[in-house]
């Protein structure tokens, strides 16, 4: 496989817009690794509340992220971040990450330690034998793949996403999340310029899916 061979389709988007799932049916579709981003800034706040960092201790969460190496531990399609040698298990939906995700993946020292790692996941997919990765998450067309194969952003109302929530069975700060994500300073939750933007409210998931999935597929079959 060259390296024109190699696709990266960004995923962004609020909560409960749709973009794992979709995400996660791209990744099967097209034999993608799928990387959940969200599920990073999940892993490295359960460790800061493990390690009882608050948010508002920077000196800390500085001191914290010193001591953090990351690591990738691919599981069939799916890439998992590893914390010292750990993968975080069910914690990183627990209420109390809920409720500080958006908090500590605001403070600009966590987004510029992931940047690279994030960014790390294309050579990740490549030795793992992938022909691409598609990547969700909030900041993945504007700051981390602004030059993706693909760009999508996902929306819907907020009635349905909440609705979302309660179906999949979480508890979630939605506006809350939405609020804090698009305004933070560093790499805010937007619709990047020229990525295609998918309203989702009234779609069913196997018409998003399709959706994105025809351009790709055009792509690869002219390669």
């Amino acid at each position: 496989m060259n390296a024109t061979d190699f696709i990266i389709v960004a995923i962004d988007g609020g909560a409960a817009s749709g973009k794992s799932s979709t995400s996660r049916a791209l990744s099967e579709r097209f034999a993608l690794m799928h990387v959940d981003t969200g599920s990073f800034y999940r892993a490295v706040t359960a460790e800061m509340l493990r390690r009882g960092v608050a948010p508002a201790d920077l000196d800390g969460v500085r001191a914290a992220l010193a001591a953090l190496q990351f690591g990738t531990r691919v599981t069939g399609r799916r890439a998992e971040m590893e914390i010292n040698g750990r993968v975080a298990g069910e914690e990183i939906r627990s209420r109390e990450v809920n409720a500080t995700v958006s908090l500590y993946s605001a403070i600009p020292e966590v987004r510029a330690a992931l940047l690279g790692y994030q960014r790390g996941q294309v050579g990740v997919a490549r030795a793992s034998g992938f022909r691409g990765l598609v990547m969700e998450g909030r900041d993945i067309g504007s700051a981390i793949f602004p030059d993706a194969d693909f760009r999508f952003f996902l929306f819907a109302d907020p009635e349905e996403r909440a609705r979302r929530r309660v179906a999949q069975g979480q508890q979630d700060t939605i506006h809350e999340r939405d609020r804090i994500d698009s305004s933070r300073k560093t790499a805010p939750l937007i619709c990047p310029a020229g990525a295609v933007a998918i309203d989702s409210t009234s779609l069913t998931l196997d018409e998003v899916v399709e959706f994105l999935a025809a351009p790709i597929a055009a792509r690869l079959a002219a390669r």
